[in-house]
């Protein structure tokens, strides 16, 4: 038999793997004992909500549920979790937006498994708080781009990216909360993870190995090319070696135990076939010893495949990675995307937004290898070294399938309506569903990224309105899970 090309390899497998994951009758799906027993409940933050410093809302870039809150009442769940906001509202470049976190008051009834007709209320979701975050100094952060400016390594702390404001530059991505209050958020411009204090004042920064980090003409530059208002692009336009401009660290969880901290780039590092749109699947997840919180160390690191499509011409396209939760120190759920497709942007059917697991128990180790420098690919062009061995992936939700989502009234693809499902999904995260008679079972919250798309918004002191009409809810979306191997840790 013929080697097929990578990718031609790669949609090969996932279509096999698709093929293999039985579907019950019930419309549930299991996989190697992990069962998605359907979506059970919908809720909505409306877009013209502003939080308390009269700044327009948006969320869904990441998420984490206050598991200490998370009760059960008879048939009604109550809590609170925390919802983090990226950059702010950047559609004609990034502001001097104040990055932050919000708290969200949750009650959520879930629907029966199954049952048609349901309205999307089933999750009430009510902002309670909003918490600024500051750089280690307690001055203001922004969601400025860093174009050029780099704040030197001081002490613990690396080298961290800084706009023409001398402000600490974040682009936030997920976030996991720890038992002292302290959390750890991950960024896209280093791409970085920072861990602030509960208060929100950063503690440390941990700077990944030199392949991520995004280098112009020989020199760290953090600059994702989305420049403030009068200011220039950077130069070139796209790093040369690194993370992708906008394709940080988009997905971060702590494993069950609390011992490691996984990190998922969103798509192939520059010289790992990033630089084109059809040969970037390959990214990395970078597994921390999470053991002393001030001073993570890089324990594992292996190459993930992202899924690949075709689009309605025909061409070879790689979704995006958009959040993880971790199952264990070999194992997590990671959330896939499209672009371009969904309410708010011109496209109006989405090819693909899809839950998989993940298992690298069998992948190549490659952390400390010499595909940790930047002179180093280990698939240039896409082409995977043989070498190594990826990790694997098996489809788990399918987020698109409209038959489980006409039963809330919502739908993929045209109309291009309000009940069309929005274009970025971006934030996961569990809560036990507290019955003894199924101590295996969780509910699995989902949320949009709505990129603060509204008609009357407002931040950084002036209105805006987002093109063609936009306006685009906080959206939930909550599966009810099996995760055997989850609850044994």
């Amino acid at each position: 038999m013929k080697h097929l090309h990578r990718t031609a390899w790669i949609g090969v497998a996932l279509a096999l793997f698709t093929a293999l994951t039985p579907a019950l009758a019930d419309g549930t799906a299991t996989v190697g004992g992990l069962v998605n027993k359907g979506l059970v409940g919908v809720g909505r933050i409306p877009a013209a909500q502003r939080d308390k410093f009269g700044e327009t809302f948006g969320s869904g870039s990441g998420m984490a549920i206050d598991t200490s809150s998370w009760r059960r009442d008879a048939g009604t769940y109550k809590g609170s979790l925390w919802l983090l906001p990226d950059r702010g509202y950047n559609v004609a470049g990034t502001t001097d937006y104040r990055p932050r976190l919000n708290t969200i008051g949750i009650e959520f009834t879930p629907a029966a498994a199954g049952a048609a007709g349901q309205e999307q209320t089933e999750v009430k979701a009510t902002l309670t708080d909003t918490m600024l975050l500051t750089d280690d100094k307690g001055a203001d952060a922004t969601g400025l781009d860093p174009l050029s400016d780099v704040r030197a390594a001081a002490g613990d702390m690396p080298m961290l990216p800084a706009a023409t404001n001398g402000k600490l530059a974040l682009d936030n991505e997920a976030i996991v909360r720890l038992p002292d209050g302290s959390m750890f958020i991950s960024d896209e411009y280093g791409p970085n993870i920072y861990r602030f204090s509960a208060q929100g004042r950063l503690l440390s920064a941990t700077q990944p190995p030199a392949a991520l980090v995004p280098m112009r003409k020989g020199a760290p530059n953090f600059s994702s090319d989305n420049p403030g208002p009068g200011a220039a692009e950077p130069d070139p336009k796209d790093p040369e070696t690194g993370r992708q401009n906008n394709q940080g660290l988009e997905g971060m969880a702590m494993t069950p135990d609390g011992k490691f901290l996984i990190a998922v780039l969103q798509s192939a590092t520059r010289q790992d076939g990033g630089d084109s749109g059809s040969t970037r699947q390959n990214t990395r997840a970078l597994v921390y010893d999470a053991s002393d919180l001030a001073h993570l160390k890089l324990a594992h690191e292996y190459v993930v495949p992202l899924p690949v499509f075709k689009d309605a011409k025909g061409k070879t396209k790689v979704a995006a990675q958009s959040e993880i939760v971790a199952l264990s120190d070999t194992s997590f759920l990671m959330l896939t995307r499209d672009s371009g497709n969904g309410q708010g942007v011109k496209g109006d059917s989405s090819l693909l937004r899809q839950i998989f697991v993940v298992d690298v128990s069998a992948a190549t180790d490659i952390a400390g290898s010499p595909f940790d420098a930047a002179d180093k690919p280990f698939a240039p062009k896409g082409v995977l070294d043989p070498s190594v061995t990826p990790a694997r992936l098996t489809p788990f939700i399918d987020i698109n399938d409209n038959a489980q989502l006409n039963r809330f009234s919502l739908h993929n693809g045209a109309p291009n309506d309000h009940n069309n499902l929005s274009e970025k999904w971006e934030a996961m995260s569990l809560a036990s569903v507290l019955d003894p008679q199924l101590p295996d079972d969780y509910f699995l919250f989902v949320a949009n990224d709505n990129d603060f798309l509204a008609q009357d918004g407002f931040q950084v002191g002036a209105p805006y309105k987002a093109d063609d009409g936009a306006n685009v809810d906080t959206m939930f979306l909550v599966y009810q899970v099996t995760l055997p191997a989850l609850a044994k840790k």
